[in-house]
């Protein structure tokens, strides 16, 4: 709860009479201003005490003000006889009765929906105070805001477990399933509402395992139906404990265009969601659809995010877990929704592959290539792909459907070279799949060649090596059953690489010949180096090292000829490790210094670190300890940026033995 300090009622107070607690439903408005109510009395803050009227602002039948001021005139004592016969009399007997008392007052209006409600009732003088809570922002007024957001996660295990302590100081049950009770107030999305009600249901299954209910709400399609059939209590201000009530509520009174937006937002792809994209999915121009997103985000329903740098255009926008899938419940209710919703996730994947194929293009670019447009250069690309990563891979899942089936494999075909290049392994395996199942799906025999070969290269970086040969031996079937060439030879480059994984040097050195060949004769230099780079492999670890180093160097000129600066880069560290493995040590250097820079320029922190490993190797066999700890530091640091917190503990410790 934010603190009380200093008091707002003294001389250094702001000059705002009122205050504003805001937030979604359930997030806990009222609970927050009747315990600020009750801390600032009792530290004396507002001597007169606290009124407090309930507006009842998003039920059937709302509190007019008309009715409210009633209710604060008998507070106030004044009731029967004393009570004027007019409301217009009746507001200036609570205006003048505010201005005639001494002693400073709170006044309380809760649950406020309509400016209408509250603004006849705000006194007339400056000596009182005033705190509304709405689910809707009051910006009309000038007022001190406080927006309330969701409870952090030690916060929301704190509140079920004080909650069943209260019940039962025997009640262990968070101490010793501390996992299920984390488990339990995410699935709740941390909403004090929601975890009011879970608490409910665990005080009446006291002979049940916290995980027990955690299995249920998991299994259920809608977890609100679980919440809200799981108790019927209410809570300490006499108000049901029921969630679906109130997100019903909020829904009902958003206007048509809101209304659309919130449904659409639920079926939108990933946690979070760019405005552009929100664009596409309510078929609006940038600017429509940004205005239309800060009308709601007035209403709590969903939520701006900010990127980290503060820029406006790194603005997303979230649904909390809660409001999402009750959205998906109201569309899934409605034939004419479904097709609404259908149509939009149809302009999303749209959009998608045209903006990921954009990203893509920077990512395969070379010098003499036309300059790909969209984006202003690479970094600009990545930045891009960086941020719609999780809508980009969920939405390849919706190849599931096939009116989505064709532009989802080629969304998967599109994040290929992004995922591989952030190692974002998980994710391409999972892609990967999804990409071959819609190729399928779509009837599209060279896609689905493509995406074999698409998957074999992600099960191979993600260590299954068994498998991957299993895909890229399919894709070269496919690509020779079709007579594709270009196809062909670049799954058998592939599938060398997985023989290689395997174990099977040999195979590996066959396939990366035949890759190489096919390339030869195709005169595409380009792929023709790649698979000199990986034929250097397999030729280092069949013992065969004088061979490799004449490899990698054909690759190295090969792609320094085509002007692919971070392949010459990987044939650079290539030719170094062979190199070294030959004993010429200082050519090795040499070339790890230059494939080095290039890792760093593209902000390849892994293969950077990779680098510096290696050099850290070649000091410490020299006896250089110094330069060697420097080296695994840098390293350390550069496995940190690529989010390998494995290599970067290793490479630590490797450090700290130089000392």
């Amino acid at each position: 709860m934010p603190r009380l300090e200093p008091d707002p009622t003294g001389a250094a107070a702001p000059p705002l009479l009122i205050f504003a607690v805001t937030g979604m439903g359930g997030i806990g408005k009222t609970a927050l201003a009747v315990e600020a109510a009750h801390q600032a009395c009792a530290r004396a803050w507002f001597p007169g005490g606290a009124l407090f009227v309930d507006l009842r602002g998003y039920d059937d039948d709302p509190v007019t003000a008309d009715q409210a001021v009633l209710a604060l005139l008998d507070a106030l004592g004044v009731r029967g006889p004393d009570l004027p016969p007019s409301a217009a009399r009746q507001y200036d007997a609570y205006r003048q009765l505010l201005a005639e008392r001494q002693d400073r007052m709170l006044l309380i209006l809760d649950n406020a929906s309509d400016p209408a409600q509250y603004l006849p009732l705000l006194p007339g003088t400056d000596r009182h105070r005033v705190l509304i809570t709405s689910r809707d922002r009051p910006d009309s007024l000038a007022l001190r805001l406080i927006d309330l957001e969701t409870l952090p996660p030690d916060d929301s295990a704190a509140l079920i477990t004080r909650a069943l302590h209260d019940a039962d100081e025997r009640d262990d049950r968070p101490a010793v399933e501390q996992d299920a009770l984390h488990e339990l107030t995410a699935l709740c999305g941390h909403l004090p509402l929601a975890l009011q009600i879970a608490a409910a249901m665990l005080r009446r299954r006291r002979h049940r395992g916290i995980a027990s209910l955690v299995t249920e709400i998991k299994q259920a399609e809608d977890p609100t139906a679980v919440l809200d059939n799981g108790t019927h209590g209410t809570d300490l201000y006499g108000r049901s404990l029921a969630l679906r009530p109130v997100l019903e509520t909020s829904y009902r009174r958003l206007p048509p265009d809101q209304a659309r937006l919130l449904r659409l937002l639920a079926l939108a792809p990933g946690t979070d969601t760019g405005t552009d994209v929100v664009a596409a999915l309510i078929d609006l121009d940038t600017e429509a659809a940004l205005s239309l997103l800060e009308d709601l985000a007035a209403t709590h329903l969903v939520t701006p995010v900010r990127a980290d740098d503060g820029s406006d255009t790194g603005v997303r926008w979230r649904l909390h877990d809660l409001v999402r899938v009750f959205g998906v419940g109201v569309v899934v209710g409605d034939v004419g929704l479904v097709e609404e919703g259908e149509a939009a996730r149809g302009r999303v994947l749209a959009f998608y592959l045209a903006w990921a194929g954009a990203a893509d293009d920077w990512l395969r670019w070379l010098p003499g290539m036309e300059v790909p447009g969209r984006f202003g250069d690479r970094r600009e690309a990545l930045g891009w792909l960086d941020g719609e990563r999780a809508g980009l891979v969920a939405a390849v899942g919706w190849g599931e459907l096939e009116r989505y089936a064709d532009t989802a494999w080629r969304l998967a075909a599109c994040l290929a070279v992004y995922l591989e290049w952030r190692r974002y392994f998980d994710d391409w395996v999972g892609v990967g799949r999804a990409g071959l199942e819609a190729a399928g799906r779509a009837g599209d025999g060279e896609g689905e060649a493509r995406a074999w070969d698409h998957l074999g290269l992600a099960l191979r970086e993600a260590g299954r090596a068994v498998e991957a040969v299993e895909a890229h031996t399919r894709s070269r079937d496919l690509h020779q059953a079709a007579g594709d060439r270009h196809g062909e030879a670049d799954a058998w480059n592939n599938l060398g690489g997985a023989l290689r994984e395997a174990g099977r040097v040999a195979e590996a050195v066959e396939a990366h010949t035949r890759s190489r060949d096919l390339h030869q004769a195709a005169g595409d230099r380009h792929r023709e180096a790649r698979a000199w780079n990986n034929l250097g492999l397999a030729l280092r670890e069949a013992g065969r090292v004088a061979e490799a180093v004449e490899a990698h160097t054909r690759s190295r000129d090969l792609h320094q000829a085509a002007g692919d600066r971070r392949r010459e880069a990987s044939a650079r560290y290539n030719l170094g490790n062979a190199l070294r493995e030959a004993g010429r040590v200082a050519e090795a250097v040499e070339g790890y210094g230059k494939a080095l820079e290039v890792y760093q320029e593209f902000e390849d922190w892994y293969w950077t670190g990779q680098v510096l490993h290696n050099l850290a190797l070649i000091h410490k066999a020299a006896g250089r300890r110094v330069e060697a700890r420097a080296c695994w530091l840098r390293a350390a640091d550069a496995y940190t940026q690529a989010g390998d917190t494995a290599e970067a503990d290793q490479a630590r410790t490797w450090a700290e033995e130089q000392q």
